[in-house]
């Protein structure tokens, strides 16, 4: 069977990288609209009723306008499903959040939604490393908690690849440093935070991938606990996820190295967890590892995307 897929926003970074995965994808069709009537609301919404599905790479502003419009368009407005990979509806209680891993609950949800949010880079792998721990008690919801991360250059949209192209990105970018990062509401929302974590990103000046860190004290912990034990109820988390797994054999285990590349994972759609920790237990680091543009972005648009439309989920993403 075929479903059209219309790109809204097909021009940008997310938007290329989206269609680059459905051209091989066995059971989509995309809806391409010209360029000269690409910022017509008309021509986007006659696109968007004969998608099955329309994926929104938009900046929020035009996300929302985009979505209100197609709220507004007819009676069957209801059965038109969007997909919005900006930060606009990402804690709207109307719209799926769409990491489908989350929990069992969240897959079915998504399954059954019209509206599904993508998660952002960040909040994936911050998410991921989290929430099980608090679900399961180990982390209490009140912790304190730091986010570090850094992040391939491409995370900054056409504009920071335009830096780097003319030589005017610095090697290493922190940035964010207002405590204002547009991903914090949906990071603490969605890990089962009780509190914003203090986020911490940078950009690196490599083009794809990611490095997302949990740094815990073991004081901070509800219960004693060993790394081993956090790496077990990791890996039994998303022991059924066809995109998420362990990146190593074990808890402190990188084959004898202490050094992680961020950039491991560029060009893949799937998302590595690591838990080490000292010799005395009193310190861990959790760090989840993803492409920003795969599993970060496009990819989870296309998971999202066959989740929708009752397909393998990892379908042209493996």
């Amino acid at each position: 069977m075929s479903y059209n897929v219309f790109i809204d926003g097909e021009a940008g970074t997310t938007g290329l990288k989206v269609a680059s995965r459905l051209a091989l994808h066995p059971h989509v069709q995309i809806l391409h609209l010209d360029d000269a009537v690409r910022k017509d609301m008309s021509a986007r919404l006659d696109m968007i009723a004969k998608a099955d599905v329309t994926i929104l790479c938009l900046p929020d502003v035009a996300a929302i306008e985009v979505a209100t419009a197609a709220n507004g368009m007819d009676a069957n407005a209801i059965d038109i499903c969007l997909i919005d990979a900006s930060t606009a509806h990402r804690t709207d209680p109307e719209w799926a959040y769409g990491f489908a891993e989350m929990d069992a609950a969240q897959r079915r949800l998504l399954a059954s939604s019209k509206r599904i949010s993508n998660p952002g880079c960040y909040p994936t792998g911050a998410i991921a490393l989290l929430r099980p721990l608090i679900k399961s008690g180990i982390i209490p919801a009140d912790a304190d908690i730091t986010v570090p991360a850094v992040s391939g250059y491409s995370g900054g949209g056409n504009a920071m690849i335009a830096l780097h192209d003319a030589g005017d990105l610095a090697p290493h970018l922190a940035y964010a440093t207002d405590l204002k990062h547009k991903h914090v509401p949906e990071m603490q929302l969605y890990s089962g935070l009780d509190k914003a974590p203090l986020f911490m990103p940078s950009v690196g000046n490599f083009y794809a991938g990611m490095l997302v860190h949990v740094p815990l004290h073991a004081s901070q912990l509800a219960v004693p606990v060993s790394a081993s034990a956090i790496y077990d109820l990791l890996r039994d988390w998303y022991a059924d996820s066809a995109l998420i797994a362990m990146g190593a054999a074990g808890a402190n285990d990188l084959a004898g190295q202490t050094t992680m590349a961020a950039d491991a994972l560029a060009g893949r759609n799937d998302m590595e967890l690591f838990v080490f920790a000292n010799k005395d237990e009193s310190q861990f680091w959790l760090t989840a590892r993803l492409d920003n543009l795969g599993k970060g972005a496009s990819g989870a648009a296309v998971q999202n995307m066959n989740i929708a439309l009752g397909i393998a989920e990892d379908t042209a993403l493996v």
